[in-house]
C-alpha cells in the first residue's frame, strides 16, 4: 500500500497538470467504490475547477473552487494516471475525470481497496493523528505513552501517527536502533527522540527517491520510485545488514511482515 511518500509524490505529479483546470465529463464505471452510497459524483465534479490538490496522511484530497473536497486512497493497487482522452483504457479503470486542458485522469483499482470518499464541506477526520514530519519528540513521547502495543504496531496506527506503513516504519525502526517488539510505552527518551529524527530522515530520502516501487506502485505520470534499492531493512530477509553484515530477520508482528537487524536494534530485555 502507498504511504506518505509515494501518496505525496503523486500529489506532486498531479497537480501540475490539474490544479485550476475544470472538469468537463465524469465517467464512473463502478459506483460502489463511491462513500457514501448514493453519492452523484458526477453532479458535484462536472463543470467544478480543482482548486488545490494536497495530502493527509495516505490520502489524496481534492479541494474544488466551491471549497467542497474529496479524498482518494489508492488501497493495495490503486493508480491515479494521467492520460491523454485518446489513449487506450486499461480494464479495472473505475473513474475517468477529463478536463479543460485535454488532460484525463484516470483510477485504475484492480483489487479494489482503494476508493474515493466524498468530504463536501465537512471538516478534515480528527480521527487520523498528526504528521510525522512535523512531529516532535515530546508530542511522540506522549501518544507513545497510552499505549501498551509494540512499537512496530503503534507506528501504524493512523491514530497514533498519519501516514506510515509497513515499509517506513521498519526502515525508520532501524535508524532509531529501536527492536520492533519493544513496548511503544516503554521507550527511553533518548530513543523516542532518535526514532522521531530517524522517521523525519526516512520520510526525507524516500521523497526525494520519489517513493518506493515494489510492485504496482507509479505516480500519475506512470513512473516509479527507486527507494526501494537504498531499503535497510524491509524486504532483506537474509540478506546482510548494510551496516553490521549480520542477517537481516523477518518475524510477523500483528499480522505484518516486520524486518529488523538483531544486532543493529537491541532485541527486548
Amino acid at each position: 500500500m502507498p504511504e506518505l511518500p509515494e501518496v505525496q509524490t503523486v500529489v506532486d505529479s498531479l497537480s501540475p497538470a490539474l490544479v485550476g483546470r475544470r472538469i468537463v465529463t465524469v465517467q464512473l464505471h463502478r459506483r460502489d467504490i463511491v462513500t457514501p452510497p448514493g453519492i452523484d459524483l458526477a453532479a458535484y465534479l462536472t463543470g467544478r475547477s480543482v482548486r488545490a490538490i494536497d495530502r493527509r496522511a495516505k490520502r489524496i484530497v481534492f479541494t474544488l473552487d466551491n471549497a467542497e473536497r474529496f479524498y482518494m486512497h489508492l488501497g493495495m493497487s490503486g493508480r491515479l494516471m494521467l492520460a491523454a482522452d485518446h489513449e487506450q483504457i486499461a480494464k479495472h479503470t473505475h473513474l475517468q475525470l477529463r478536463f479543460d486542458n485535454g488532460a484525463e485522469l484516470r483510477f485504475f483499482d484492480p483489487r479494489r481497496f482503494g476508493g474515493i470518499w466524498w468530504l463536501g464541506l465537512t471538516p478534515d477526520d480528527d480521527r487520523l493523528g498528526p504528521e510525522p514530519l512535523g512531529l516532535c519528540a515530546t508530542e511522540l513521547a506522549a501518544r507513545l505513552a497510552r499505549t501498551k502495543r509494540v512499537i512496530k504496531s503503534a507506528l501504524l496506527d493512523q491514530s497514533l501517527i498519519a501516514g506510515l506503513g509497513n515499509i517506513y516504519v521498519d526502515e525508520s525502526l532501524f535508524g532509531a536502533g529501536v527492536h520492533p517488539l519493544l513496548r511503544a510505552d516503554r521507550l527511553t527518551p533518548a530513543q523516542v527522540a532518535a526514532l522521531i529524527r530517524s522517521i523525519k530522515a526516512t520520510l526525507r530520502r524516500a521523497l526525494n527517491h520519489r517513493g518506493s516501487t515494489l510492485r504496482d506502485y507509479r505516480d500519475a505520470n506512470g513512473d516509479s520510485g527507486n527507494f526501494q534499492r537504498l531499503h535497510r531493512v524491509y524486504g532483506r530477509e537474509g540478506q546482510p545488514c548494510r551496516k553490521c553484515r549480520a542477517a537481516i530477520v523477518r518475524i510477523v508482528v500483528g499480522g505484518r511482515s516486520t524486518h529488523f537487524c538483531q544486532v543493529c536494534q537491541k532485541p527486548v530485555k
